[in-house]
């Protein structure tokens, strides 16, 4: 536990996890030094559009699935006899400040909902180098010249690119591996910036493919020559909430999470930014998605701790 909140940044890449390769020395570089692991999601509801569900997955992990089944018009108010949940994030996380920067305009209405600064992502980057954005998206947490300032800084900052209806293409997953390089050269180990930013990089598999549910499974299959042992293989914790089975969990196509912050978050034996590493050597393992955003906010001081 660190003496200090931290700063969190987040670099989302919407759909990116199918393209990671050899090339993404960066990405690689961070899975090594970093808590390594899988975020399970929902299955999707059939007939989603690619921006529905970039949404929906955004939701999920902001755990503001209300939110966005309200602006969906799918429940309403009067539905339940029950208070609503808080919706903003500053309400839920005790004034927590969070912007987001995206070019998806569903997005940007969604997030504006949830209390997110949504700022401009085109504007940022404007031709600028992925050093030179690197800079300013520490400069929006606080992080500048080496130093942590105390005022006019956001506790998160969500940097979102990818998918949605659009095409994921390799300069875009060339761009977001250079921006982690852009990062790492600032956060030093032991300097001041490292020692308050806590880096999250999160990759999604997207629309679901066929063939998928073979190739990225987190559920470790029961040996089938001793079947009969599967009734004593418990449901794992991903699939179960407050002490009750989970009734919608996609066993396949998690996203894939790296988290790192000097002396706070905990190295495991991944090398390698991909689901066959993180598989076999991450340390986090599968976690449901939507406790991501509750994981954060406790390295910020805006919650308590979820789980052990």
């Amino acid at each position: 536990m660190a003496d200090k909140p931290s700063r969190s940044l987040v670099l989302f890449g919407d759909g990116f996890a199918r393209f990671v390769d050899s090339s993404h020395s960066h990405l690689h570089s961070l899975a090594s030094v970093s808590s390594c692991g899988f975020l399970s999601l929902p299955n999707s509801p059939p007939s989603e559009s690619g921006d529905e569900r970039a949404v929906r997955e955004f939701a999920v992990l902001l755990d503001a699935c209300h939110t966005y089944s309200n602006m969906k018009g799918e429940i309403s108010d009067g539905d339940s006899h029950e208070d609503p949940p808080k919706q903003t994030l500053s309400d839920r996380f005790m004034g927590m400040k969070a912007a987001i920067l995206t070019n998806n305009s569903s997005l940007k209405s969604f997030s504006a909902k949830l209390g997110f600064s949504v700022l401009q992502l085109n504007e940022l980057l404007g031709g600028r180098s992925a050093e030179v954005v690197a800079l300013e998206l520490l400069k929006l947490l606080g992080l500048e010249e080496g130093k942590v300032l105390d005022n006019d800084h956001y506790d998160l900052v969500f940097f979102h690119v990818g998918a949605g209806e659009q095409e994921v293409v390799a300069a875009d997953v060339g761009y977001l591996d250079a921006l982690v390089g852009g990062i790492m050269s600032q956060a030093q180990p032991g300097s001041d910036i490292g020692s308050r930013l806590h880096l999250s990089a999160v990759m999604s598999y997207g629309s679901v493919l066929e063939g998928d549910d073979s190739k990225f499974p987190v559920s470790k299959r029961v040996d089938e020559k001793n079947s009969h042992l599967s009734v004593l293989y418990p449901l794992q914790s991903y699939g179960m909430k407050g002490g009750i089975p989970r009734k919608d969990v996609r066993s396949f196509s998690p996203m894939l999470i790296a988290q790192w912050q000097y002396a706070v978050t905990r190295k495991d034996n991944a090398e390698r930014f991909s689901f066959e590493d993180f598989m076999e050597r991450g340390g986090n393992l599968t976690i449901p998605a939507d406790r991501f955003l509750h994981e954060i906010a406790f390295k910020l001081w805006k919650a308590p701790k979820y789980g052990a």
